[in-house]
């Protein structure tokens, strides 16, 4: 029996499944939560409840993790210094040390400037010492990256233990700008990755596991720790690519609205023909467009553990990340019997009209996460830190204890500097206190949840019932608008369409019309809450939902169960001139520039060249079974019937792909590799 070993660290929990690769079936699976300080306690707890005597037969580990793209929404990361050859950038991402040089090509891959070598030498002596990763980008480098490649060479030799990363390597799409914002997330994710991925192996060599060590792309394929290392920015969207693999991996259906509610967020992805509908233009991550090709994911604020309000009569679900009571009563135990107390008493007034930022609960507690240097706080901000340094308080306890009036802690600034991190009743404390779903302690979701019905002046039944059908229509509301994208393109909604969505959502007729949507495709709910919530948002849409065995733990076995894809696109243009139906050609890809005096000689050998390169790169991103697949894609303009309906070659468009399993992974019949594999045959 041949076993992989598949990890999903999300921003609340790491997930870790063992499957048996030939049969598919789960033989253990277990969930711990992350610990952002050492990612390995939670990966090592992950896995401490699995009998060990399967260690020794695994033969692949692979994870997903929502990392990288966290770490590029916080700006976090290494120093990095960028030389921008041709052209100054637009300057939409921060820099450590930025040079601009001479240089860049035109559209048609021709020189239009020397590289100046010389201030390149230069720029790159300046850096030594004082960065620890280079993006390198060129103008025009897809359609000659000779300036990149020399750049990079002597980037090499200067600075021999320093990642150098090219524009070209990341993306052959057009888009100067894009490619550089690319390059630099890429150089900065360097040292995150690595930690992540030394985290994973520490654990596989504390359990003597020897087995090839992959990561999810954002696309949904996996590659290799080694290819991880130089193109981390391609394990953006890591976690929603993992669950959608895993929730066609489940359920069997290549078409599908997947929805994933984790701690943190709710992820929405369309399956479409069996994979992940990918954003062509790039994936856009912090608000910045880059040249990632990951899958479209909708990412809402809503999870396990949204922060939930209740002001007077008013009730808040918000999408702010805080810690659930029943888990940090778990990890705090002085904490329960003063949260008993105060649900015990008569809450207080709270006028209605403030910002949720600014509402202080009684049930809501502090505990400090860091220190920031140079960070501009009060003198009460740096002793309410003090106090919560070693166990949580709530700001009235704080305030009592200090003197100072609860209001004068500046709240707000502390959560969104991180250096502390609110504990509060959330819907996982909902379900806790229901009985439904009890994993930590439930008598402290009780507690919070008795003290939030007396506000709202109902019982603990009706409120927990209100406020799941409150979870459920902010979910519904965020599946309607990605589905709305889908269909036009477009996110904005006027108030013709508010009321159709609310009508749709709520049942409710208006005065003359009433409205009812229906879906075309099944809802698969990946994450452990999803029986809670996600039949609720079904029944709106008279859809099939699909609950599968072992959604809890849907982006581990995604995870585990993808392949190697590496592609390269080329492209070709007539010349003109010489024959009309086989002309001469120039070709611009990430190969190279190339000139051929006949369109057929440069197919021919660019599909060869192409192969060979796609080929070693899965090998190189750990592919051991490769089956290649070439589309060819001809742009022509029509001239029309007065032309006998001829028509003029613009330019032919080639993706050569290669996909296939990792080393070590020899199980002969597959289900998941043969399916893959004839997917792409059938292209």
């Amino acid at each position: 029996m041949e076993i992989g070993l598949g990890f999903d660290t999300g921003g609340t929990y790491t997930d870790a499944v063992l499957m048996d690769l030939s049969s598919g079936s789960v033989l253990a699976k277990a969930k711990a939560l992350t610990t952002r300080d050492d990612l390995s306690i939670g990966i090592r707890n992950s896995v401490n409840g699995f009998d060990k005597k399967y260690f020794k037969d695994v033969a692949m580990v692979s994870l997903s993790s929502t990392l990288a793209t966290n770490s590029i929404v916080e700006g976090k990361g290494c120093r990095v210094g960028l030389i921008s050859i041709g052209r100054d950038f637009d300057h939409s991402i921060p820099v450590d040390m930025y040079y601009e040089i001479a240089g860049g090509h035109d559209i048609k891959g021709r020189e239009t400037s020397a590289l100046d070598e010389g201030n390149l030498k230069k720029a790159l002596k300046d850096m030594t010492g004082k960065v620890d990763g280079i993006a390198i980008t060129s103008f025009m480098s897809v359609r000659n990256p000779d300036h990149e490649i020399k750049a990079k060479l002597a980037a090499k030799a200067i600075m021999k233990n320093v990642p150098v990363v090219c524009g070209h390597e990341l993306s052959s799409s057009l888009g100067f700008n894009e490619r550089t914002v690319t390059s630099v997330m890429n150089a900065r994710l360097i040292p995150i990755i690595e930690d992540l991925m030394a985290s994973v192996k520490k654990v596989m060599a504390d359990n003597k596991i020897k087995a090839p060590l992959m990561i999810v792309k954002g696309d949904g394929s996996i590659m290799g720790e080694k290819v991880a290392l130089e193109r981390p920015i391609e394990t953006i969207i890591s976690g929603p690519a993992a669950s959608m693999i895993g929730a066609k991996m489940l359920t069997g259906r290549g078409d599908a609205i997947v929805m994933d509610m984790g701690g943190t967020t709710t992820d929405i992805g369309i399956l479409r023909n069996g994979y992940p509908r990918l954003e062509k233009e790039g994936a856009v991550i912090g608000g910045r467009r880059t040249r990632v090709l990951a899958a479209e994911i909708a990412t809402s604020g809503i999870g396990g553990d949204s922060r939930i309000i209740v002001n007077g009569s008013k009730f808040i679900l918000s999408s702010l990340r805080v810690v659930p009571l029943c888990i940090a009563t778990s990890k705090w135990p002085q904490l329960k019997p003063r949260l008993k107390n105060v649900s015990e008493t008569t809450p207080r007034y709270m006028p209605e009209s403030l910002d949720i930022a600014n509402i202080v609960q009684d049930i809501e507690f502090f505990i400090k996460l860091k220190d920031i240097k140079y960070a501009s706080i009060s003198d009460n901000d740096e002793r309410f830190l003090e106090y919560i340094s070693n166990e949580p308080f709530s700001l009235n306890e704080a305030g009592a204890a200090l003197n100072v009036h609860p209001f004068s802690f500046n709240i707000r600034k502390l959560e969104e500097l991180g250096m502390v991190q609110r504990i509060g009743i959330t819907p996982t404390d909902l379900l806790h206190a229901e009985g439904s779903y009890v994993e930590f302690d439930a008598d402290a979701s009780k507690y919070g949840v008795l003290y939030q019905s007396k506000k709202m002046r109902s019982s603990i039944e009706d409120f927990i019932a209100m406020a799941k059908n409150e979870v459920i229509v902010k979910l519904t509301q965020e599946l309607l608008k990605k589905l709305f994208f889908e269909e036009t393109g477009a996110m904005n909604m006027d108030t013709i369409s508010r009321d159709l969505m609310d009508k749709a959502i709520s049942g409710k007729e208006g005065m003359d019309i009433g409205c009812s949507i229906r879906l075309n495709k099944p809802i698969i709910g990946i994450g452990a809450p999803v029986a809670a919530y996600f039949p609720g948002v079904a029944a709106r849409f008279g859809a099939e939902l699909l609950l599968p065995e072992h959604s809890e733990v849907g982006n581990a076995i995604g995870a585990v169960t993808g392949s190697v894809v590496e592609s390269v696109e080329i492209l070709i243009k007539p010349k003109s001139g010489g024959d009309a139906d086989d002309p001469p050609c120039l070709v611009f890809s990430l190969l190279g520039k190339f000139e051929f005096e006949k369109m057929s000689q440069a197919i021919e050998e660019m599909i060869a060249k192409g192969k060979e390169y796609v080929a070693e790169r899965a090998k190189k991103a750990g592919a051991d079974y490769v089956d290649s697949k070439v589309d060819i894609n001809e742009k022509k303009y029509e001239l029309g019937t007065g032309f006998d309906d001829k028509s003029v070659l613009l330019e032919t468009e080639i993706t050569v792909t290669a996909v296939g399993k990792p080393k070590q992974f020899r199980v002969k019949k597959n289900l998941v590799y043969d399916e893959f594999t004839e997917r792409y045959r059938e292209w």
